[in-house]
């Protein structure tokens, strides 16, 4: 399609064009200084470079063929989401656009300011009508993890059909009997949507096809393990973004093409940072596109991450959906059980994602954690505490840094993560 087509594809579907151009008009520029201009990066990454530049344009083609074709496509904002179940229907799940400071001062026209800027910039990026994904989906579904969501989407279902599933906050065997009634309950509202009927077949391929892009984004990880690192932790952190919105399989046949290149990488000793490069993990709230600010400071400063502990890293495809289930009924309680082997900070007691940090740690060498907290997340803030204590036991360092998506606190970061790498250098 031509540019023109695109632009007469945002007006179909009802977006606010002149908006739009201002938000897209910076960032190209900017992904082009962080991204493109990096030395030494890994061949395959000119696919990666292509979806983000049209994360506006073809993917959203592709969608909305789909939905004129009468498969359900479905918007969604978290991992507890089974989209695996959307699959089975014939139909897709896309992310939402969550990760910038440009609609931020929209959303707080109906939401507080002092409300984490994740929900702020969702709801600002609906409101603007600047997020294609909204537009051309069906509906959105949302979910209770945190207090902010729950009541956010009292307010979106008045601008655009929300569907929430009730999250418990423990993981007993009764709070795992009502995620099953949950994630049973959005079977039903997914198969009003489609023509298709869920079966047993197709629920079973589609949790094969999403356990395949797991284990393509699996080995992407573990190759960041070697010294010198073959990849860059803004590039990785990248191709994790994207898995939210590329085409299931296609996804994970680029993902397996660039890990193909970096074992190539590993046996040739070829990485993106020296070998005394401080190793970093990143912890805390997710990073959706387009936040690569705190990685960017990281590798920018003389370190380099090599994980990621967030929903938007290991929590999005460490743990897998068993295939062992035979009908539909198995195959619920499967991706039932999967998410509750996900450590959110949403639930409580939380030691799991303790046991997590402090594994992470280990099997990625790491020399210090900087724990990323986004402004207002009290959930993942309060959770600091244990996580810090468990961390200085072991005699790793950890700082914790709290931003928003914008620019303003740049300079105020740097001098601190700068001090931190200096510190554990």
């Amino acid at each position: 399609m031509s540019e023109i087509d695109y632009r007469e594809m945002w007006a179909e579907l009802g977006m606010d064009l002149e908006k739009h151009d201002e938000f897209l008009e910076p960032l190209s520029d900017h992904y082009e200084d962080l991204f493109v201009s990096q030395d030494n990066r890994p061949e395959g990454m000119e696919y990666f470079n292509e979806v983000m530049q049209n994360v506006h344009h073809s993917r959203v083609a592709e969608l909305k063929s789909e939905k004129e074709a009468g498969n359900p496509v479905i918007a969604s904002f978290c991992v507890f989401v089974p989209d695996e179940l959307v699959a089975a229907a014939g139909g897709s799940s896309i992310g939402l656009c969550a990760g910038a400071q440009y609609p931020v001062s929209t959303g707080e026209e109906v939401l507080p300011r002092d409300m984490c800027p994740l929900i702020k910039s969702t709801m600002g990026f609906k409101l603007d009508r600047i997020c294609p994904y909204f537009e051309v989906s069906d509906f959105v579904v949302g979910e209770t993890t945190c207090d902010g969501k729950k009541k956010a989407w009292e307010i979106l279902d008045e601008y655009k059909p929300t569907y929430v599933m009730e999250l418990p906050q423990r993981k007993s065997p009764e709070s795992r009997d009502l995620w099953v009634k949950e994630v049973r309950r959005f079977k039903d509202r997914i198969e009003d949507e489609a023509t298709t009927e869920i079966t047993a077949e197709s629920l079973g391929s589609a949790i094969e096809t999403k356990n395949e892009k797991r284990r393509a984004l699996k080995e992407l990880y573990a190759a960041r393990k070697a010294d010198p690192v073959p990849i860059s932790g803004k590039d990785a952190l990248l191709i994790t973004q994207l898995a939210f919105f590329d085409d299931t399989e296609r996804f994970t046949q680029k993902v397996s093409n660039i890990n193909s290149t970096l074992v190539n990488r590993i046996e040739a000793g070829e990485g993106v940072a020296p070998t005394d490069a401080p190793r970093i993990l990143i912890a805390g709230t997710p990073m959706p596109l387009p936040n690569w600010k705190i990685h960017d400071i990281v590798e920018s400063s003389g370190g380099v991450v090599v994980c990621e502990e967030t929903c938007t890293g290991t929590r999005y495809f460490e743990d897998e959906v068993p295939e062992s289930g035979e009908t539909v009924a198995e195959h619920i309680e499967n991706l039932a059980d999967r998410a509750m082997e996900i450590n959110c900070a949403c639930f409580t007691p939380n030691e799991e994602r303790v046991d997590d940090v402090l594994r992470l740690a280990r099997e990625y060498e790491v020399d210090g954690v900087v724990y990323a907290n986004l402004e207002f997340c009290l959930t993942y803030d309060m959770e600091y505490r244990k996580i810090r204590t468990a961390l200085e036991d072991k005699d790793i360092p950890v700082t914790q840094i709290e931003s928003n998506f914008g620019e303003s606190d740049v300079e105020q970061l740097k001098t601190r993560i700068q001090a931190f790498l200096e510190m554990i250098s």
